[in-house]
């Protein structure tokens, strides 16, 4: 078998997984995992969001909810590597024309604009921003497990008449399953194939199927994936990175630095209190296609009453 040369793996555990810290990540943790990423041959290594500051306080998060310049640029400084750098805009929490610098003065080279079904049209204003800017861009449309076919069919029709690089297939609660996935990804892959675009995929591991369904969709022709160290993310988390390198044959990508990282930071991370990863709580949100917020308050206030739990949720669909 050949390899793949459009797949491309991009890391969000700083992204995804500050939702499990409030983005309190020390600078050593962020650098170190830029080496390491650097060293494993990962493509995209996204730092955060780029959160509008007038509508969230500085002093509530670390910096990588904001991902300002001199931020990024004190970790990687003109980052003069093959790999490059992401952050997320979502619509309607970012100050997209005021934040975002040229590329030309900028060491970032992709925006991900994340947004929902019906922030479709502002989505598309921000994406043409950006490419005048000069900047890759990907459009993340969340929750499609909740989509109409109709309602997706609209949107990736009018995603594809504009400058955006790459779509998101995303499956943000957890619910899709290798076939729901697959039948998903193809249509997405026809309605881009036609307009010259590439599909991504964000999977969350609330039944314990991120893996599974990232290299199902790959398997139908997504190109962009989405993985975090040991799948660290809001909630259950994402798919986990090592798994992903060690099922891609390509060689310019390499396990042993992940590994290392995982036995200097992220035991002691886990051992700290962050606290990611499935659990029951997860599975009931992916089974009922519910996004976790209830699961997560379950978590944060220890509870264990299951049952009581799955009842009460299968009380409000």
């Amino acid at each position: 078998m050949s390899v793949r040369e459009d797949i491309k793996i991009l890391d969000a555990t700083i992204r995804d997984g500050g939702l499990c810290n409030n983005f309190n990540f020390s600078d050593e943790f962020v650098t170190e995992l830029y080496k390491t990423n650097v060293k494993c041959g990962i493509d995209y290594m996204e730092f955060g969001y780029k959160a509008s500051t007038k509508m969230f306080n500085e002093s509530d998060f670390g910096k990588w909810k904001f991902c300002k310049e001199e931020d990024i640029r004190a970790i990687v400084g003109n980052n003069d590597t093959d790999m490059k750098i992401a952050v997320m805009a979502d619509v309607g929490r970012c100050d997209y024309k005021t934040d975002f610098l040229p590329k030309a003065e900028s060491v970032i080279d992709m925006v991900r604009v994340a947004c929902y079904i019906h922030q479709i049209p502002a989505a598309i204003e921000m994406i043409e921003h950006f490419h005048e800017l000069g900047y890759e861009t990907t459009c993340n449309i969340m929750a499609v497990s909740q989509v109409s076919f109709e309602q997706l069919q609209h949107a990736l029709d009018m995603l594809t008449d504009t400058s955006v690089d790459v779509i998101y297939l995303v499956d943000s609660y957890g619910s899709l399953y290798p076939e729901n996935a697959s039948e998903l990804a193809q249509i997405y892959i026809y309605a881009a194939d036609k307009a010259g675009k590439s599909i991504g995929f964000h999977a969350h591991n609330n039944q314990n199927l991120a893996f599974a369904n990232t290299i199902d969709t790959m398997s139908y022709g997504v190109s962009y994936l989405d993985a975090t160290v040991q799948g660290i993310g809001r909630g259950a988390g994402n798919c986990p990175v090592e798994l992903l390198l060690g099922f891609l044959k390509n060689p310019k990508y390499k396990l042993t630095a992940i590994l290392e990282f995982i036995e200097k930071y992220m035991i002691p991370l886990k051992e700290s209190g962050v606290v990611w990863g499935y659990d029951l709580q997860y599975f009931f949100t992916g089974l009922l296609n519910r996004h976790p917020r209830d699961a997560i308050e379950f978590t944060d206030n220890e509870r264990k009453d299951y049952g009581k739990f799955y009842e009460s949720l299968l009380e409000t669909l």
